[in-house]
């Protein structure tokens, strides 16, 4: 029995290192995409945060930048700060004004979506039961979809063009109280029924993860795509760490373009599935919070050589689709800093 045993453990470690091999040796730069569609992230909780008109930005990545693709972050939060209330006036507007300039809408929508804390739960939600919570959710759902969905808001044609249902759902990251995949399966078969156009639904995973899950679930697998951060221990462990909790370093991910390329390669062979670049750096990653980092500090993970260095990267990896993420800070740094050289750099993207 015992051999047997470290027969199958010896399969299984030379199959890791052929996966590995295939992941990372031989050519290192597969052929750059012919065209690449680029947009941009935008959460207007954010942007108030960095002490930002958010209307302005979002006109400004529009009108100024050109962008003709944006992915929203629906935080929970915003649309029902009390239960059973809705607000969407702010959320219609961002949808009616990037219709009005045919720009197409990945609209990120559940309990957890882009930006700190993650998990943007109401007040009057956080102390309810996980199946209390989870019901909620599926209503919160339920209003999103039947108004941007089905003309049912007040334009009748709006530039939702797929649903991102939760962000990184398999990934305990951020100030989240649970992760559930039976519960995550639900909420896709909610959008899913309740969306007759029959949209896309994108799932986002981490770029070191293999998407195999997001694949089995999802229409599209969107992958974020960082190169230059600061790592530290997961916001879930820090309680367990004591003095050392705020331990961490800087670090530059190792990963090829290669390591991207041949995963959704192995994504689209296996299950006919595209992979997109939902989260491309293109803003500092910080020890703290991005609007209480100095500048100093935020320049040894994002300036313009590093902004540069992260697009060809994203190109040689032959994805075909972008999503950018820090145009909030972009104009933060021209517009508070008057510091415009990424923002630039940027628009050449949209031209």
């Amino acid at each position: 029995m015992m051999r047997i045993f470290k027969k199958i453990l010896l399969c299984l470690l030379i199959f890791l290192l052929a996966f590995a091999g295939y992941l990372f040796i031989g050519k290192t730069e597969p052929a750059p995409a012919k065209e690449i569609t680029w947009g941009v992230n935008f959460s207007q909780k954010h942007t108030q945060n960095l002490g930002l008109d958010w209307k302005e930005v979002y006109l400004a990545l529009l009108d100024d930048l050109g962008t003709k693709n944006l992915k929203i972050a629906a935080h929970w939060d915003l649309i029902e700060p009390e239960k059973d209330k809705y607000y969407f006036d702010d959320l219609d507007w961002q949808i009616e004004e990037a219709e009005k300039r045919e720009a197409k809408i990945l609209l990120v929508i559940g309990m957890k979506t882009p930006r700190w804390p993650e998990c943007h739960i109401p007040e009057w939600a956080k102390n309810l039961s996980k199946e209390e919570q989870q019901k909620e959710i599926l209503e919160l759902l339920k209003k999103i979809v039947l108004r941007y969905g089905n003309g049912l808001a007040p334009t009748p044609n709006f530039g939702v063009g797929a649903w991102q249902v939760e962000n990184e759902p398999f990934f305990p990251f951020g100030d989240c109280p649970w992760v559930d995949k039976e519960f995550f399966k639900k909420e896709v078969a909610e959008v899913r029924s309740l969306d007759s156009k029959g949209r896309p639904v994108l799932i986002g995973e981490n770029g070191e993860s293999l998407w195999i899950t997001a694949a089995k679930i999802g229409d599209v697998v969107g992958t974020t795509m960082y190169r230059k951060v600061w790592f530290s221990a997961p916001y879930f462990l820090k309680k367990y760490l004591g003095p050392f909790k705020d331990f961490g370093f800087y670090l530059q991910y190792p990963w090829p373009p290669t390591f991207y390329e041949r995963k959704a390669k192995i994504i689209e062979k296996l299950f006919g599935k595209k992979v997109i670049g939902v989260e491309l750096q293109a803003e500092p990653w910080c020890p703290t919070l991005l609007y209480d980092c100095s500048l100093q500090e935020q320049q040894k993970t994002m300036n313009l050589e590093q902004f540069r260095k992260n697009i060809e990267f994203a190109k040689k990896t032959g994805l075909k689709e972008f999503y950018l993420w820090g145009g909030e800070w972009w104009f933060w740094m021209k517009d508070k800093h008057n510091k415009p050289e990424i923002w630039e750099e940027a628009r050449k993207l949209f031209i």
